[in-house]
């Protein structure tokens, strides 16, 4: 469902010159199933997962998403992808409601579907508390339900996760990570990019260790613990990405 191909992607600064922030990466996600993307900050993650929602052009490589190519069908990647970036804000003066609506409508669902898709998101992410009420006055875990809440109003085939827990209070995130194993039972494939290396354990079936743009390990958790000879993610984690040398050194 997800397949990338020595994806690269450079980027050019005036002060630090070339930066390759993505690196000859190529990995599968298939039907069903949820591949962990885990790294650092700064590793890649974000641009790989910008790439493959097409926000960003690879500078090099290809990647296929529900079998449509990124840069030749972009519009078709889109309406098979949910995306929920770090970085997107939603509108203060809207309601939850009215959020989810206006993101179904550019996605060109009828007025029949979107109430029936509010009521289910409603249900599913536990929103009717605040459906009503304007944005500006949420919590931070409140914008975060929202936010994926218009992120898959549109039942997409394909769910970008980039960091979903962040800032979250620990039940929002438990709640948030049942609610992404939910998305695995009914089919949907899931890339799910992160640094918190419980939420791995907990819900990925494979993991793509990113480091530098590269990956550098990748595999089920008990493939990656057999490998290293660790138990631990975290202390997987170290050794794949070589930290432990480079501390040494």
């Amino acid at each position: 469902m997800i397949q990338a191909r020595n994806l690269t992607k450079v980027f050019h600064d005036k002060k630090r010159g070339e930066i390759r922030a993505v690196d000859d990466l190529s990995f599968i996600c298939r039907p069903g199933q949820i591949y962990g993307l885990l790294g650092a900050n700064g590793a890649g993650k974000t641009t790989t997962l910008r790439l493959l929602a097409t926000l960003l052009r690879p500078t090099s490589g290809s990647a296929t998403v529900a079998g449509f190519d990124t840069v030749a069908e972009p519009e078709r990647v889109r309406a098979s992808v949910g995306f929920l970036a770090t970085s997107t804000a939603l509108y203060g003066r809207l309601t939850a409601r009215e959020t989810i609506t206006y993101f179904a409508r550019l996605n060109g669902l009828s007025d029949a579907a979107i109430a029936e898709r509010v009521a289910r998101l409603a249900d599913e992410l536990e929103l009717h508390e605040f459906l009503d009420r304007r944005v500006e006055k949420f919590s931070t875990g409140m914008k975060q339900k929202t936010s994926i809440a218009r992120t898959l109003v549109h039942d997409p085939a394909v769910l970008i996760f980039d960091e979903p827990t962040v800032g979250l209070d620990v039940m929002t995130a438990r709640n948030i990570i049942r609610f992404v194993r939910d998305c695995r039972s009914r089919g949907k494939t899931v890339i799910y990019s992160t640094h918190v290396m419980s939420e791995v354990e907990k819900i990925c079936d494979t993991i793509g260790v990113i480091h530098q743009g590269r990956l550098v390990a990748e595999g089920p958790l008990a493939a990656l613990q057999e490998r290293y000879h660790e138990q631990d993610l975290e202390e997987i984690f170290i050794r794949a990405v070589g930290a432990d040398k480079e501390d040494a050194a």
